[in-house]
């Protein structure tokens, strides 16, 4: 087996241009792999000069997955430099295992000039393994990747898929940058907020974030209703039943079919059963078929588990 790296179609160094691509046999590549380990095991950052990078990269072509994670801790290793060969390799490589490999390795450098590329390879690539490594590296990131996250998620032509990825990217970075996050959910962008404060759940949870909460509990009353559907589902999400259960009850009385549905789903999730009179009452006066059954639901399983 031959593997091959193909050259940037564009890059700062015009040597990239000109350059044949490299190959390595399989011995070749065991060869290196195993010089590489020895470095690493010893401290020693490989080279990082342009006809290393290109091998390393090829590298990741290799069948053999311990190889590929050598390539892959040594490119690490080197940084910044070796981003412009990966972000090529990720996004134009025709062998799959490459660009998985190569947006994996991403991760590992965390390097903010690597976002458009990434975020090109979420958008493009079919593979959904490259998909998520690339939001797994735009996550780790940080704050810089929040944009192109946001944009991602409102954006109706993407697939769930890549608004799946996109959302549990933006929760990653929540946790990691709050302030970016926080920044999201006030903005003037309807889709904008809704799409942070459906990821403000981590760090309320886990970072126990008050300025997040504050934020989660005025989307519940946000004059947008997709804002307020979001906020309302979050809260069901939280498992703290004592601080939701009040302030989601009146939204079983907002304008928006939506929201009621999504404030009965939400607070059979809080398992609360001293809503159920609530509900009850609302069940009887709802006038929306859609909303009816969602009331329903939610009185039968907390009377349930009651």
């Amino acid at each position: 087996m031959v593997i091959c790296s193909r050259r940037p179609l564009t890059d700062a160094s015009s040597s990239l241009n000109s350059a044949e691509p490299v190959q390595l046999s399989e011995e070749e590549a065991e060869q290196l792999a195993k010089e590489l380990k020895l470095q690493l095991r010893q401290g020693e950052r490989p080279a990082n000069d342009t006809q290393a990078i290109e091998r390393m990269v090829a590298g990741l072509g290799d069948r053999r997955g311990l190889l590929r994670l050598t390539f892959a801790e040594s490119l690490g290793s080197v940084g910044s430099v070796a981003v412009p060969a990966l972000c090529t390799a990720m996004c134009d490589h025709e062998n799959v295992t490459v660009r998985r490999a190569a947006a994996k390795t991403l991760t590992l450098i965390a390097d903010r000039s690597a976002l458009p590329s990434l975020l090109k390879a979420l958008l493009s690539d079919a593979d959904p393994v490259v998909q998520g490594s690339a939001v797994g590296a735009m996550a780790v990131i940080g704050a810089e990747a929040v944009a192109g996250l946001l944009d991602v998620l409102v954006d109706p032509a993407n697939s769930p898929m890549q608004t799946g990825l996109a959302s549990w990217g933006l929760a990653f970075v929540g946790a990691k940058a709050p302030e970016a996050l926080r920044e999201a959910a006030r903005s003037s962008d309807a889709r904008i907020r809704t799409a942070a404060i459906g990821a403000l759940g981590d760090q309320i949870q886990n970072l126990n974030d008050q300025e997040a909460r504050q934020l989660l509990q005025d989307g519940l009353t946000d004059e947008d209703e997709e804002v307020r559907a979001e906020a309302t589902t979050l809260m069901g999400k939280l498992n703290d039943s004592n601080w939701a259960v009040p302030l989601v009850l009146p939204n079983l009385r907002d304008g928006s079919p939506l929201v009621r549905k999504n404030a009965a789903l939400a607070l059979m999730k809080l398992e609360d059963a001293t809503v159920i009179p609530a509900l009850e009452k609302c069940a009887e006066q709802e006038d929306d078929n859609t909303v009816t059954p969602i009331l329903r639901l939610a009185i039968s399983q907390l009377s349930r588990d009651a």
